[in-house]
């Protein structure tokens, strides 16, 4: 049994393997998305009839494990199907923080079975490091996880205590301090364990409530990753290898989205870690204090379907506005009309356009956009410049040129969609209001850029009857 155990454990992690390499394509991350889950969903029986401990008795309990199995499905399969796109990131940070749950959990019962037998004090280094390991990273990731939802969801403001950053500094290594003394044996209260808990609870939502709407894709993947890791300890507690295996692949693959987010919010990773990033207060300092020259110039629908129908080639940028007003069916049709009328017709792509990485494939995508027309930024910016018109659909921070030309600004040196490089930019927005980030927008005021103020459905609703009256 625990052979054939094993087998169905490689099986799936090799599905693992495979799922996360299909998400690397738009085209096939559904597949990979089902292949995955499949091989989840075999590890979970197989571990539940097949798995005998060293005494060869068989997992018990079974009433209050298919009991959580059924809840948990019914429950989570409702969110997933009643959350809108725009709450996706929402989704996202909340079912992270409950992986983190699960994982500081562990950790939690398994020191209690230590204490209770009395094995504590006699229990290998490796042991102790590695479910103190697990309940502090699943316990950041729980309580930053929640924050972050909760910022997301617009209930929880930016908020930094004075000297926030050292005090959470002092919190990091309050926890290491401890565990470390605990795992040499240098303490042997077990109360400890409980404050370790608390301290790690405080330190995750420190973490997390200072950072700025903008730097929150870094947020979610960073998250995310500290729950993987936190799932591997899981797995070299148990000695199962497929928990080990998918901790790792979502660790590793989280590190590594983290860094490309870093590279593309222009921040460092250290600053991510002590919390010292797109806070609130910085970038509300530096919205009310610049001052830009030029007035903003508004264009009307029948002007803008004019410019759109008889350009050769027209880029349109995605954005967040884009998601809140369930426009992307809209967009899809302004692109296919456009195309009938021999424009050719993209979409640049920037890494953190939206509030999680990935949002505007999926937006897009699931209004059956092509993925070839879905281009990144890398390889989109040299085409603004043969663009004859570029429309801007709700994004804001990732089209700012105060990335390039303002020292002062919060989002300074952050790549950016080179769209005032195009000989015209139209900028679809319900008001002037600020972006994400909190700051003005310098594309606004630039003599080539035009304002289509309006609910963006509606707005291209009626460029999409424009373009077809014109012909």
């Amino acid at each position: 049994m625990q052979n054939i155990l094993q087998i169905i454990y490689l099986i799936s992690s090799v599905t693992f393997i495979l799922g996360l390499k299909f998400l690397g394509n738009p085209a096939t991350a559904r597949k990979g998305n089902l292949i995955a889950a499949a091989g989840m969903i075999l590890a979970i029986f197989g571990t539940i009839f097949l798995y005998t401990t060293e005494g060869g008795e068989h997992l018990g309990n079974l009433g209050f494990i298919f009991g959580g199995l059924i809840i948990g499905t019914v429950i989570g399969w409702m969110i997933a199907k009643k959350v809108k796109m725009t709450a996706m990131p929402q989704m996202v940070s909340f079912f992270n923080g409950m992986g983190g749950a699960c994982a500081a959990l562990i950790s939690m019962i398994e020191f209690r079975h230590l204490v209770s037998a009395g094995h504590f004090e006699t229990a290998s280094a490796g042991t102790l490091l590695t479910i103190f390991a697990g309940l502090i990273i699943g316990t950041v990731s729980f309580s930053g996880s929640i924050i972050a939802y909760g910022k997301l969801e617009e209930k929880i403001k930016d908020f930094s205590l004075p000297a926030g950053q050292y005090i959470n500094m002092a919190l990091l290594i309050s926890v290491l301090g401890l565990s470390a003394l605990m795992i040499s044996g240098n303490i042997a209260n077990t109360d400890v364990f409980y404050v370790i808990l608390l301290l790690a609870v405080a330190y995750g939502v420190l973490f997390v409530f200072p950072i700025g709407g903008a730097d929150m894709p870094v947020v979610i993947s960073l998250l995310n990753s500290f729950t993987g890791v936190a799932a591997a300890c899981g797995g070299f507690l148990y000695g199962n290898n497929v928990m080990l295996i998918g901790g790792i692949l979502v660790g590793s693959a989280g590190t590594l989205l983290t860094v490309v987010m870093c590279k593309s919010m222009n921040r460092s990773l250290t600053n991510v870690l002590i919390g010292n990033f797109g806070g609130g207060a910085k970038t509300g300092a530096a919205a009310t204090s610049t001052t830009f020259v030029g007035s903003i110039k508004e264009v009307t629908k029948s002007d803008a379907a004019i410019m759109m129908k008889y350009a050769k080639k027209v880029i349109i940028v995605p954005g967040y506005g884009l998601a809140v007003a369930q426009a992307q069916h809209v967009v899809h049709e302004l692109e296919e009309l456009l195309e009938k009328n021999d424009v050719t017709v993209k979409y640049a792509i920037h890494p953190v356009a939206g509030r999680m990485p990935g949002h505007m494939n999926v937006l897009l995508a699931e209004s059956n956009v092509s993925y070839d027309k879905l281009v990144e930024m890398e390889e989109i910016n040299p085409e603004f410049a043969t663009t004859d018109v570029v429309l801007v659909i709700g994004a804001n921070d990732v089209v700012n040129p105060a990335a390039k030309t303002d020292p002062s600004s919060p989002i300074y040196g952050m790549p950016i969609l080179d769209v005032e490089n195009a000989a015209t930019v139209i900028v679809m927005k319900r008001s002037m209001k600020a972006g994400y980030a909190g700051i003005e927008n310098e594309l606004f005021y630039k003599p080539k850029t035009s304002m289509l103020f309006g609910d963006a459905k509606k707005s291209l609703s009626e460029l999409v009857s424009e373009i077809k009256s014109l012909s």
